[in-house]
């Protein structure tokens, strides 16, 4: 199946893309660990069914060192021993922002964020969550496929 529709390859498309890739640098340029970005982006990703976003985050995680293992693991991240404590706050939290029409974001979980991670990395989290979401949003409603995203390609869209 092809892609249903080119949407950065419109005027409007490619403008709001350099500011969302602005907005994903951000964020990679705060105090978040990377990989624990990348570890959110991916978890959104698997509920989103973003094949494309899969794609790109795998990729991006490997590129900057995650063990593959973990990779394959994220999906369930709650059966396993891979990651830390700080780790299975923020992929608990990528889920509960992820699926807000269940109950939203509990109060343990933001605990548990707030435990793990100071205001400047809260702030990057809560923002990754809401572009990952909107980023899912925009390639699975135009079919966008994953398997042939090249790695910093979205840092060289600024």
């Amino acid at each position: 199946m092809e892609p249903r529709f080119n949407l950065f390859g419109t005027e409007t498309g490619a403008k709001l893309a350099k500011r969302f890739a602005g907005l994903g640098q951000a964020v990679h340029q705060s105090p978040l660990p990377v990989l624990t970005a990348e570890l959110v982006s991916l978890r959104a990703s698997q509920l989103n069914g973003c094949g494309f976003c899969l794609d790109m985050h795998v990729k991006e995680a490997v590129a900057a060192g995650e063990d593959p293992l973990r990779l394959h693991l994220v999906a369930g991240w709650r059966e396993t021993t891979v990651f830390t404590e700080a780790e299975q706050a923020a992929l608990a939290f990528a889920e509960e922002g992820t699926l807000l029409a269940r109950d939203g974001v509990s109060d343990e979980t933001w605990a548990n964020v707030r435990k793990h991670y100071d205001d400047e990395q809260v702030a990057a989290l809560v923002c990754l969550v809401g572009l990952i979401n909107a980023a899912n949003r925009m390639a699975v409603i135009t079919q966008q496929k994953g398997g042939s995203y090249q790695v910093g390609a979205l840092a060289q869209a600024q």
